[in-house]
Formats: structure tokens, C-alpha cells, sequence
């Protein structure tokens, strides 16, 4: 399995595992000023209202062309400020903040993909991409996914530089393209193409972490260790077809939603490793009642199967603890009257560490038992193949000192009292391209969020006008504190 060894986890466990703050560190972060808030929220509407998507209406170089004239009519030196990318419509924005250039010091690259899910008017209470504020919650298409954190770090890259805060270290600020999908994921081609302008020492990725809420108490602070692996997989029926006054028992509709029910009813097996063991021994501590009690039972050896079906009715757990499979998109037949020829649905996976696409394509395909079915890989570009990859989840970084210190000691300053744990990331995330160029990639995001209420991707998704504050006062604190290192 592609995970640290013992001794790196244990110093990783080390250096992120957090008590009660001490007395020196009790006082809360100063707030951003009014000033500084309304500069932050003008920003997150800005990005919000430009339609990101990957199709015809969606422009990411909109976005960073935006972010770009502020960045200019600040000051940032234009040799500073690179807009880029393979296509016109999926361009990437650089940012730079020149440090006092010592030797040897690698600057920070914190990546921000600023793309989002297509979203639908007739799905939403609110236009997806009008930015709206009500009930305590910022409404629209990427505030929770993640245009939130692309703010808060755009402006606090522009606070810094109104400020005059010279880092130690070059400071870089990536706007991507694609992360969500697309065939010109703007992280992978700036690694390939600029490694120059992306190179780091380190990456903060806030796309995955944060602060998990319960009843809007803060339960635990997330670092992403490691992650999933993202695939997509066609399934498809075809058929000689005919008339369908002829209907027959071979119909192609038949048949795949035959193997979609199979697939709704299977769950893969439960899994747990170094990472997911500990998160939940950390929630173990904190739960109480039943769910402490299943918490403590998954962990025994061996691991109690009732108590991971209980707890796996939390989507949130359920995902920690094994490989995940959906069905997301379904298309079938030509016409009214006709016997459908083709049926065909999209089944995405997240696959957990040590296993590959390939070894769940064949999972899948024996799970289905149909011949008659093809179970094809789909590559982020859309290329269909009839082998997946071979490869598996990304090694988690050997833990840097100069990160979680002043990550934990900051994020206790504004949740005290809550630990601070590394994860295992559900979905996927761009720092794969950073890991596999040799760069440790961390992710955290500063965003405190209800277990219940994860609306990435989904129908009116929104974020707690105070929890974009407190990330607010996070990134400019961290940002701060690590580009003086």
C-alpha cells in the first residue's frame, strides 16, 4: 500500500496531534478589519458570478483575467502575474510574492483550482451563479468547492503586498483550470510545461481539509495525508434493437439497469490504514454513546462489521472506509418507438489506497456477471479504454515541522481545544500531480462545515458567512507565519 512508513506516521502523528491549547496561545486571532472583510467578500462574489464550468458558457480564463487585474492594479510587478495555458478559455493565473531571495529557499505554492461542477437553475432555490447572502450563508456554485479559499487567499495575497510584508521565501499563488474535469487540467500542465513558475518546496492545497462541525461544534481540524483515486468508468448494453411493438426479454435498458441495482445493493469491503485508524481513535475520544462505542469497535482486530454498518450510514464515514462506486450518468435508447441499441451510464469511483482503476474494473465487471455488459476506464480527458491504470493512491509527505506547527498552533487560536488529525482525502484533488513531481503536497482548507451540510457539487451549495471569516483570518495568520520561516 502506498502509504508512510511507521516511524514517518508516528512523527506525523507528532507533530499533529494537538491537547488543549496552552495559556499563551488562548487569545483568538486578531479579525480581519472591515476594510479587509469587504475586499474578501467583494472577491468571493466576483469568482462566484463568473461562470468556471467546462462547458460552452463556462470560461475559467474569465475568472483569472479578474483576479489577474487586481493583482496589477495593486502593484504586483506584471513579470510577477502569468496567465497561461493550453487553451483560450482554460487559462491558468501565477502569482507571485517576491520574497528576500535566500539560498536554498524554495518558495510555497498555495493551489487553488478555480473551476466548478456544472449547476442547473431549475436544481437550485437560488441562481447558482449569483452570489446570494441569507440566513448567516453565502450561496452559490463553488462556495463550498472552493472559490471560498481562492478568495481568502486572493486577498490575503493582496494584503500582504499592500502591507509591504517581505517573506523570506517567495510566495506563489496558483488559479487553475480543470481540477473538476476537462481535458486541460491547468496543475498538471504547469507541472509538465512551467515546472519554473510552480516549483516549491511545499504545496498548501486547501481543495480538501478543514474544520468538521457537529451541531456547530468543532469536533476536529482535518490535514489531508492522503487521498483517493478518482475514476470513471462507462458500462454499456447494446443490442440489435427493433420495434417496439416486438418487445423482447434482450433489451439493453433491461440489462444495465439490471447491473446499476446490483451495484447499488454490493458495498466493497471495509478497510482501514494507518491514517483512517487514527482519525477515528481521534474521534473516538470526542464522540460519545453509540457512535463513540462503534468508533472503538472498527478499531479492535478484528474490526466489528456490525459497528462499521452502523457508522457507514454517515456518507462522510461510510467513504472512509472502503472503495465508493456511483452510478452518476445514465443514457439509453434513440427513439419513442424503437427497442434501444445502446444504454450506457457513467459509474465514478473513489478508490481507496493500495488498490488501482483496473483492479476495480475487474471488480466491477465480476460483480455485474454479464457478458453481454462492457466496462470501459474513461481518462480525465474523456479518452475511453479498455484497461484502466494500474496506479494507486499517492504516498502521503513525511511530515514538515514549519507546517503543522504554526497550522495547529493557529487553527487552535480560532477552535479551541479542537485536534488537529490527518486524513484520508474521500474525493481527489490536484496535489496528485505535485506528489508525483516529488513535491509534498498538504491539504486544509480552514473551513469550518456541518458534517451533515457538504453541498459540494450539489444543489444549493452555500458556506457560513462566519466560517469564511475565520478562514479569512487563518490564511493571512499561516501565510504570514510560514513565508517567515
Amino acid at each position: 500500500m502506498f502509504l508512510m512508513k511507521p516511524a514517518a506516521f508516528l512523527a506525523w502523528l507528532a507533530l499533529a496531534a494537538v491537547s488543549l491549547p496552552s495559556p499563551a496561545s488562548d487569545a483568538a486571532l486578531a479579525a480581519a478589519s472591515a476594510a479587509d472583510r469587504a475586499e474578501a467578500r467583494e472577491i468571493f462574489k466576483q469568482l462566484i458570478e463568473i461562470n468556471t464550468t467546462d462547458t460552452p458558457a463556462g470560461s475559467v480564463t474569465a475568472a483569472a483575467a479578474a483576479m489577474q487585474r487586481r493583482f496589477l492594479d495593486a502593484g504586483f510587478p506584471a513579470e510577477d502575474v502569468h496567465l497561461l495555458g493550453p487553451d483560450p478559455r482554460k487559462q491558468n493565473l501565477i502569482v507571485r510574492l517576491r520574497g528576500e531571495g535566500q539560498p536554498g529557499q524554495k518558495p510555497v505554492l498555495f493551489l487553488c483550482h478555480i473551476d466548478v461542477v456544472e449547476a442547473l437553475r431549475s436544481d437550485w432555490h437560488t441562481d447558482p451563479f449569483q452570489f446570494v447572502e441569507k440566513d448567516g450563508y453565502f450561496y452559490g456554485r463553488g462556495t463550498q468547492d472552493m472559490k471560498d479559499s481562492d478568495a481568502a487567499l486572493v486577498q490575503t495575497f493582496l494584503r500582504l503586498h499592500r502591507e509591504g510584508y517581505r517573506p523570506k521565501r517567495d510566495l506563489v499563488l496558483a488559479l487553475t483550470a480543470d481540477e473538476e474535469g476537462g481535458r486541460f487540467n491547468g496543475a498538471q500542465w504547469l507541472v509538465e510545461q512551467h515546472r519554473d513558475l510552480v516549483d516549491a518546496a511545499y504545496v498548501i492545497n486547501p481543495d480538501s481539509g478543514g474544520v468538521e462541525l457537529d451541531h456547530g461544534h468543532a469536533v476536529v481540524a482535518d490535514v489531508e495525508a492522503t487521498e483517493k483515486v478518482y475514476s470513471d468508468f462507462r458500462v454499456t448494453a447494446l443490442n440489435r434493437g427493433g420495434h417496439s411493438s416486438l418487445p423482447r426479454a434482450d433489451n439493453a435498458i433491461y440489462e444495465l439497469t439490471a447491473a446499476l441495482t446490483k451495484l447499488a445493493a454490493y458495498s466493497f469491503p471495509f478497510e482501514l490504514n494507518e491514517v483512517t485508524r487514527n482519525y477515528f481513535s481521534n474521534l473516538a475520544a470526542r464522540e460519545t454513546g453509540q457512535t463513540a462505542a462503534d468508533m472503538r469497535a472498527i478499531l479492535a482486530v478484528p474490526p466489528d462489521l456490525s459497528a462499521a454498518a452502523r457508522l457507514s450510514a454517515e456518507p462522510s464515514f461510510n467513504s472512509n472506509f472502503r472503495t465508493t462506486c456511483v452510478a452518476t450518468r445514465l443514457s439509453a435508447g434513440h427513439a419513442n418507438n424503437a427497442l434501444p441499441q445502446t444504454a450506457q451510464a457513467n459509474v465514478n469511483c473513489r478508490i481507496f489506497p493500495g488498490h488501482s482503476p483496473e483492479e476495480i474494473r475487474q471488480q466491477l465487471i465480476a460483480l455485474f456477471a454479464d457478458p453481454k455488459l462492457s466496462v470501459q476506464y474513461v481518462s480525465d480527458a474523456g479518452v475511453v479504454a479498455d484497461r484502466a491504470p494500474e496506479r494507486k493512491a499517492i504516498k502521503p509527505p513525511a511530515p514538515i515541522a514549519e507546517v503543522f506547527e504554526p497550522l495547529t498552533r493557529i487553527t487552535q487560536q480560532i477552535w479551541p481545544g479542537t485536534p488537529v488529525t490527518p486524513v484520508m482525502e474521500n474525493g481527489a484533488s490536484d496535489s496528485i500531480y505535485f506528489s508525483w513531481a516529488g513535491i509534498p503536497s498538504y491539504g486544509y482548507s480552514a473551513v469550518a462545515l456541518e458534517r451533515t451540510d457538504d453541498r459540494a457539487h450539489g444543489q444549493d451549495e452555500r458556506v457560513p458567512v462566519e466560517s469564511y471569516w475565520k478562514s479569512l483570518d487563518f490564511f493571512y495568520a499561516f501565510t504570514r507565519e510560514i513565508g517567515s520561516r
